[in-house]
């Protein structure tokens, strides 16, 4: 069984601490949310998880991943900003990414996010929660067992929003894992929540 750890994880940024200490443990099928003040360091958490951002002390484990694979390989990070290329229809952009990390683009993938009646869309033309709902599409079309998402449900409405949980709840049933940085819920029931800046 797929096991992610920390422990003892710092962050620093400008020579400044932004957290210290932080740990957890999360197994296949399990979710995690992470929560706090704005500046607390959740977005940096999800980017040391992801490769992106250089840990300062403690360390990351994965157990039970493909050992010929580094964590990062074995993760999808979504960020706040969404890679797409303006000038590429909606089906291109998924096809790209789905070559580039090894996936399948197929047209269910769009149907799953409410995108199939604009594949043929340039992404300029997409409003901010299309532009987000086409990122989301990613995670589907190249499987990977970890998500790192960071305020996965910004720019959607409710629908998409229903629509990403329920693909979220499919992930974890799985046998994936979810590490969420959010303010609020995302529909799901029963996640762990990690809360950093909180002092005890």
């Amino acid at each position: 069984m797929m096991r992610l750890s920390a422990s003892g994880l710092a962050c620093v940024r400008s020579g400044r601490p932004v957290f210290v200490g932080v740990g957890f443990t999360l197994a296949a099928g399990e979710a995690l949310l992470v929560l706090g003040r704005n500046g607390a360091g959740k977005s940096s958490l999800l980017r040391m998880i992801a490769g992106l951002l250089r840990v300062a002390a403690g360390r990351i484990d994965l157990a039970g991943g493909d050992p010929e694979l580094s964590l990062a390989e074995q993760a999808h990070y979504l960020g706040h900003q969404d890679p797409l290329k303006p000038a590429l229809t909606v089906t291109d952009n998924l096809a790209f990414w789905a070559r580039y990390l090894g996936g399948r683009a197929a047209p269910e993938t769009l149907a799953a996010v409410g995108l199939a009646a604009l594949h043929d869309l340039p992404a300029a033309f997409l409003s901010a929660g299309q532009r987000r709902r086409l990122s989301i599409a990613r995670l589907i079309a190249v499987p990977r067992p970890i998500w790192l998402l960071d305020e996965p449900n910004a720019t959607l409405d409710a629908s998409a929003q229903a629509r990403l949980a329920a693909l979220m709840r499919d992930h974890l049933a799985g046998g994936g894992l979810i590490l969420a940085a959010t303010h609020g819920p995302i529909g799901l029931a029963g996640a762990q929540e990690l809360r950093l800046g909180e002092t005890p």
